[in-house]
C-alpha cells in the first residue's frame, strides 16, 4: 500500500518486495520481483543523482530488518535477504557509479553481519553483496573516506574471521561452509583494486587476509597440498564459484555465490585448501616486490601466533610456493625479507623454533625449481656469515649452525651469471681469513673453540656452495638429455649416483671456477692449530682439487692412468705446459704454495697461528715482514699485468700478509724431525696429507709430478735424518715413510710406470696391515653440512710393533720416471731436463717464493718487452680503444708503444676532425691498485691523469708516421722478423701446420 506524497525512489523499492504476508512463502530464494527490479535498476543507471536516495533507502530497511530479525522475526530475516539481492542488482547495473553506493552498501553489510554472522544463509547473502562491490570498485574512496574505511575494513574482518573460524563446539562440516565462505570472499579481496590502491591500507588489509588464508592450510598435510596445487593448474576456478573476474571492470562478472544445499555431501578440509591456496597464490601474483615482503611479514605473525613454526614442512610448502607464485621479477623479495627476519633475532640466547623453521625455509626456497633473478646473494651470503659469527660467540654448539650453513651452500643451486659461484667462494674465503688471522673479535683468544667453530661452518659452506652447483647443472643437462629426441638405435645412457664423478663431466661447465690464486689463501688453514679445522680443511681442499680447479692439461683417462694423446697433448700443448710449470701459472703457483704448506705440516713442531705470533719476538717479527714485503715489491713489480683476468674479491687481504703468516709459520720447521709438541702433526694428520697428495697426482698428474716430486725427495730426506732414541720422532718418521711411499705408487700408477710400482708395493707389502695411516671418511657425509668437530689420532709413544718401514731409492725412482716416454711427451722435457728438474734442491721457502713470484710470459720466452698483439693491434683499431689501454700496460718502461703511434697519426686526424686536438683530461683507474682491502683510504684517492699530453708537437707528416711503424714492426723490415721463436725444436716440428713470413700476421 502505498501512502500520498511518497517518493518515487521509495515506491520503487517497496514495489520489488512481494506482500507483507507472502514474505515467508517467498523462499527460500527469497528474490525480489524480476520486473520491478528491473524498473529500479533502471532507473538508477539513468539517474545517477537518486542512486544516494535509493541507497539510504535500502540501508533503512536492512537496520530496521537486522534488528528484527536478530529478536527472532523471521519475516524481518526474509526481508532482510530481499534487501541484499536489491543492493547487489543495484550494483552490478550501476557499475560505473559504484561509488554512489559504496558507503551504504558497506554499512549494510557491515550491520547485517554483526547481527546474524552466525546464519550462513545471511551472511551468504552479505558475502554475495561484498563481492560484487569488490569486483566493480576503483578502491579510490578506501583510505581516503573515513567511514567508507572502517565500514571495509570492518566488514574483511569478519569475513576475515569466518574464513578462519575453529571452534570446538561447532560442526565439522559447518565449520568447513563457514570457512568456504570466508576464503570466498577473501578470495574476491585479493583480486580487487580496494586491496591495492593504497599504499598505506595495503598493509592493514594484509595482516587482516593473511592470517585467515593460512590456518586452513595448517589443518591438511603437505600431500594434501601438493594435490589441490596440481588442481589448481588443471581447473580454472572452484567448483563452489561460478565466474572468475578476469576482464575490464565494464565486463567483468562478480561471483555468484550460493547457499550449500543440506543433505549434499559438505566441503572438506581440502576444499576450504584449495579455495585458501588459490587466494595466496592470486595476491602473490598481484603484488610487486615490496607487496610481496608485506605478505611474508604477515604470514610469520600468523606463525608467532598459532605456533606455525613447529610445523617445518608446512613452512617450507608455503615457502616455495610463495616464490613460485611471485612475479618473476619480484621473486627475489621473498628469500630476502626470509633473511631480514631470521637475522633480527640473532642475539638471542636460545635458537627458537622460528629460527631452525626460517632457515629450513631459505634452504627450500634456494634448492628448488623456481628461478630468482635480481637476487642479490651477495648481501644475503654476507648476511648469514654475520648471523653464524653471532651464532657461534653466544653458544659454539648452537642447533642453528647446521642449517646455516646449508642456506650457505644453496646459493650455489641457481647460477644466474658466470662469476656468481667464484664472487661468493671469494666472500666466504675472504671472511675465513679474517678469522683465521683476528678471531672473532669478542674478546676471546684468537684460537679458541669458538673460532674454530666458525672456520669449520664456513669451510662447510664453501663445499656445499661447489657441489650445489655441479649438482644442479648436472641435473639440467640430464633432463635436457632424457628431453631431446632420439633417432635410430641407442646407447646406453651413462648414469652415476655421483654427480662429480667422471660420467658425468660430459659437458664443460658454463660457469667460472674457483681461481686457485683465490683458494691459495686458504691454504695456512693446513697448519691449524685446531685438529678439526685441519681435517675440515683437508676435506675441503681435496674436495677443491677433484672437481673444481682448472685442470688445463692435467686430464686423466677414466683408469686414472695419465695417457698423451697426438692430438691433444701435441707440441702446443707441450710448450703451454712447460711454460705454464718453468715461469708459474695459478694452477702451478697453487700448487708450489700447497706443498709448502704440506712441509710444514709434516714437520712443524707447534702448529698455529696464535702460539708463533705470541712465541715470536717483535724484533723478529718485524724483520721477517719487511723481508718478505721486499721480496714480494720485487715480484709485484716484475709480474705487473701478467695475472690472469680474474676476479678478486675485496675482502681478500693482499697477499703480502700472508706471506708473512707462512714465514711465522715455517720458522717452527727444522731440518730434522723432532718430538714436537701438542700442537705438532698427528697420525691423522699425516693420513690427510696423504690423501692431499694422492689426489694432487691423480687430478693435476703433470703439474704435480713436477712441482711434487722435489718436494717428497726432501721429505725423504728429513725423515731418514731421525734419532731412532725418540719414540715420538720414530713415529713420526715412519708415519711419513709410509706417506711417501703411497704417494710413489699413485704416481706409479698414474704414470703407467712398472719400476716405481712395484718398488711402492714391495715396501707396502712390508708394513704391517692394516699400517699406521688410516684413510680419512672424508665421503661419508654429505657436502654442504657441519658435523661433529674429528678427533684426531695421536702419536703413540709405545708403538707395538717397532717393525722400521723400508726406505725407497728416491734416485732410481726419478731415474725411471724420467725415463718414461709418456712424462717426456706430456712435460715437454726430456730425460735430461726431467732429471734437473727432480732433482733440485727443494725448501719450503723456495717454493713459497715460487708461488709468489710471477714473470711475464714474453720476457721469459722472447726477451723483449713487445708483445705481438701490441704491434698487431695499432694496424687494426686506427680508434681511440680502451681494449688497447690493456694491452700496453705490459710495454711501459720500455720500446715503443701504441701512445707513440697515436701522438703521431693524431695531428693527421685533427685536420679532418677538430674536436679531437683538443680534448679534456680524464680520470683513469688503469695505473691505480685498488687499496679497498689493504685499509689505507689515504691511497684510494684518484689522480688525474691526462690521457695524453697537455702540449703536442707539430703535426706530424707522412716520414713521422712511417719511422713509427717501422719501429712498431709494422710494414717492411729490413731486420727481419722481430718475432723471435719461443722453442726453436717445437717450430721445427710445426712447420708444417705454420707457415712464416719475413712480416707478422
Amino acid at each position: 500500500m502505498h501512502f500520498p506524497f511518497t517518493p518515487n525512489h521509495v515506491q520503487l523499492i517497496a514495489a520489488c518486495y512481494p506482500p507483507h504476508a507472502a514474505l515467508l512463502t517467498s523462499g527460500p530464494e527469497y528474490r525480489p520481483n524480476s520486473q520491478e527490479l528491473s524498473r529500479l535498476t533502471y532507473y538508477a543507471s539513468n539517474r545517477t543523482g537518486k542512486i544516494n536516495k535509493l541507497s539510504g533507502e535500502l540501508e533503512r530497511r536492512v537496520r530496521m530488518d537486522c534488528r528484527k530479525a536478530q529478536a527472532g522475526n523471521l519475516r524481518a530475516r526474509a526481508s532482510l535477504l530481499i534487501s541484499l539481492a536489491i543492493f547487489r542488482a543495484l550494483a552490478t547495473e550501476c557499475r560505473r557509479d559504484i561509488a554512489l553506493l559504496t558507503a551504504s552498501l558497506l554499512a549494510s553489510i557491515n550491520v547485517t553481519l554483526q547481527a546474524l554472522r552466525t546464519d550462513l544463509e545471511v551472511a551468504t547473502r552479505a558475502a554475495s553483496v561484498f563481492t560484487a562491490w569488490t569486483t566493480y570498485t576503483d578502491g579510490h574512496l578506501v583510505g581516503v573516506d573515513r567511514y567508507v574505511t572502517e565500514e571495509y575494513m570492518s566488514c574483511l574482518q569478519m569475513f576475515s574471521h569466518m574464513g578462519r573460524i575453529d571452534q570446538e563446539s561447532m560442526d565439522h562440516e559447518i565449520r568447513n561452509r563457514t570457512r568456504l565462505l570466508g576464503q570466498t570472499v577473501l578470495q574476491a579481496v585479493v583480486t580487487s583494486e580496494a586491496l591495492y590502491y593504497s599504499t598505506v591500507q595495503f598493509g592493514t588489509q594484509i595482516s587482516c587476509i593473511v592470517p585467515a588464508i593460512l590456518i586452513p592450510l595448517f589443518d591438511v598435510s603437505v600431500s594434501t597440498l601438493d594435490q589441490e596445487s596440481e588442481t589448481m593448474k588443471t581447473k580454472s576456478s572452484s567448483g563452489y564459484l561460478e565466474g572468475f573476474r578476469d576482464r575490464p571492470t565494464i565486463e567483468r562478472r562478480a561471483a555468484s555465490i550460493h547457499l550449500h544445499i543440506d543433505g549434499d555431501k559438505g566441503p572438506s578440509s581440502a576444499d576450504v585448501a584449495n579455495i585458501a591456496l588459490r587466494a595466496i597464490s592470486i595476491l602473490l601474483q598481484h603484488s610487486n616486490a615490496s607487496q610481496a615482503g608485506t605478505v611474508i611479514g604477515a604470514a610469520f605473525e600468523c606463525f608467532d601466533d598459532i605456533n606455525g613454526w613447529e610445523k617445518i614442512d608446512h613452512c617450507q610448502w608455503i615457502a616455495v610456493k610463495g616464490a613460485e607464485w611471485t612475479q618473476y621479477q619480484y621473486r627475489y623479495a621473498i628469500p630476502t625479507r626470509m633473511v631480514e627476519y631470521l637475522v633480527e633475532g640473532q642475539d638471542v640466547v636460545q635458537a627458537t623454533p622460528r629460527h631452525l623453521a626460517l632457515a629450513a625455509m631459505i634452504k627450500a626456497v634456494f634448492t628448488s625449481p623456481t628461478p630468482l633473478i635480481n637476487l642479490s646473494t651477495s648481501d644475503i651470503i654476507s648476511s648469514l656469515i654475520n648471523l653464524i659469527f653471532k651464532r657461534v660467540v653466544v653458544q659454539e654448539d648452537d642447533p642453528l649452525l647446521p642449517s646455516l650453513v646449508e642456506c650457505i651452500a644453496s646459493l650455489g643451486t641457481h647460477v644466474y651469471y658466470a662469476d656468481q659461484i667464484q664472487d661468493l667462494a671469494s666472500e666466504l674465503i675472504g671472511r675465513l681469513i679474517l678469522v683465521e688471522i683476528n678471531g672473532l673479535s669478542n674478546g676471546k683468544p684468537a684460537s679458541d673453540k669458538s673460532r674454530a667453530q666458525a672456520v669449520r661452518c664456513l669451510l662447510a659452506g664453501l663445499v656445499g656452495l661447489m657441489h650445489a652447483a655441479d649438482k644442479h647443472e648436472a641435473a639440467k643437462d640430464d633432463a635436457a638429455e632424457e628431453s631431446k629426441p632420439r633417432k635410430g638405435a641407442t646407447s646406453p645412457t651413462i648414469s652415476s649416483a655421483d654427480p662429480f664423478s667422471a660420467d658425468t663431466r660430459i659437458k664443460p661447465s658454463r660457469r667460472t671456477r674457483i681461481a686457485p690464486d683465490i683458494w691459495q689463501e686458504t691454504l695456512t688453514l693446513l697448519c691449524d692449530s685446531d685438529y678439526s679445522v685441519r681435517a675440515d680443511y683437508a676435506e675441503a681442499l681435496i674436495s677443491y682439487l677433484k672437481h673444481e680447479i682448472p685442470k688445463l692439461g692435467d686430464h686423466v683417462d677414466e683408469d686414472g692412468v695419465k695417457r698423451v694423446r697426438p692430438v691433444a697433448d701435441g707440441p702446443s700443448r707441450q710448450a703451454t705446459t712447460f711454460t705454464s710449470v718453468m715461469y708459474g701459472d695459478s694452477i702451478t703457483r697453487f700448487l708450489h704454495a700447497l706443498h709448502a704448506h704440506l712441509y710444514v705440516l709434516a714437520t712443524s713442531s707447534n702448529l698455529g697461528l696464535a702460539s708463533e705470533s705470541a712465541s715470536t719476538s717483535p724484533h723478529a717479527r718485524s724483520q721477517s715482514r719487511d723481508r718478505h714485503s721486499r721480496s714480494h715489491s720485487r715480484s709485484q713489480d716484475s709480474s705487473s699485468g701478467s695475472r690472469e683476468n680474474t676476479r678478486r674479491s675485496t675482502t681478500v687481504p693482499p697477499r703480502t700478509r700472508k706471506s708473512s703468516v707462512m714465514t711465522r709459520l715455517m720458522q717452527s720447521t727444522t731440518r730434522t724431525l723432532s718430538s714436537g709438541t701438542t700442537r705438532s702433526a698427528t697420525l691423522s694428520d699425516y693420513a690427510n696429507i696423504l690423501a692431499i697428495l694422492t689426489a694432487v697426482q691423480e687430478n693435476l698428474p703433470v703439474r704435480g709430478l713436477l712441482t711434487g716430486v722435489p718436494m717428497l725427495v726432501a721429505l725423504d730426506a728429513i725423515s731418514s735424518n731421525v734419532e731412532e732414541a725418540d719414540p715420538v720422532v720414530s713415529m713420526r718418521s715412519k708415519a711419513l715413510k709410509e706417506t711417501i711411499v703411497k704417494v710413489w705408487l699413485t704416481i706409479g700408477r698414474v704414470w703407467s710406470s712398472p719400476e716405481i710400482t712395484e718398488a711402492a708395493e714391495k715396501v707396502c707389502s712390508a708394513i704391517p696391515s692394516p699400517g699406521l695411516l688410516q684413510p680419512p671418511d672424508f665421503d661419508s657425509r654429505p657436502s654442504g653440512t657441519i658435523d661433529p668437530p674429528r678427533q684426531p689420532i695421536p702419536i703413540r709413544t709405545d708403538p707395538e710393533e717397532d717393525a722400521p718401514v723400508t726406505t725407497l731409492n728416491v734416485e732410481e725412482l726419478i731415474a725411471a720416471l724420467a725415463a718414461r716416454q709418456s712424462v717426456q711427451e706430456a712435460t715437454g722435457l726430456d730425460e735430461t731436463g726431467l732429471l734437473k728438474r727432480f732433482t733440485t734442491q727443494w725448501t719450503p721457502e723456495s717454493a713459497l717464493q715460487e708461488s709468489l713470484d710471477t714473470q711475464t710470459s714474453y720476457d721469459a720466452l722472447r726477451h723483449d718487452t713487445i708483445s705481438p698483439l701490441i704491434k698487431v693491434a695499432p694496424a687494426l683499431m686506427q680508434i681511440e680503444n680502451m681494449s688497447l689501454h690493456s694491452l700496453a700496460r705490459s710495454t711501459r718502461g720500455g720500446g715503443v708503444g701504441v701512445t707513440d703511434l697515436r701522438e703521431a697519426l693524431e695531428g693527421r686526424s685533427s685536420m679532418s676532425n677538430p674536436n679531437l686536438s683538443h680534448r679534456a683530461p680524464s680520470l683513469s683507474t688503469l695505473e691505480h691498485t685498488s687499496t679497498v682491502a689493504h685499509g689505507e683510504p689515504s691511497l684510494s684517492r684518484l689522480t688525474p691523469v691526462r690521457s695524453r699530453p697537455q702540449q703536442r708537437n707539430k703535426i706530424a707528416g707522412p716520414g713521422e708516421v712511417k719511422d713509427v711503424l717501422n719501429r712498431l714492426g709494422i710494414g717492411k723490415s729490413s731486420s727481419g722478423n722481430i718475432l723471435k721463436p719461443s722453442f726453436p725444436g717445437l717450430q721445427k716440428t710445426e712447420q708444417r701446420y705454420v707457415s712464416t713470413t719475413d712480416e707478422p700476421c
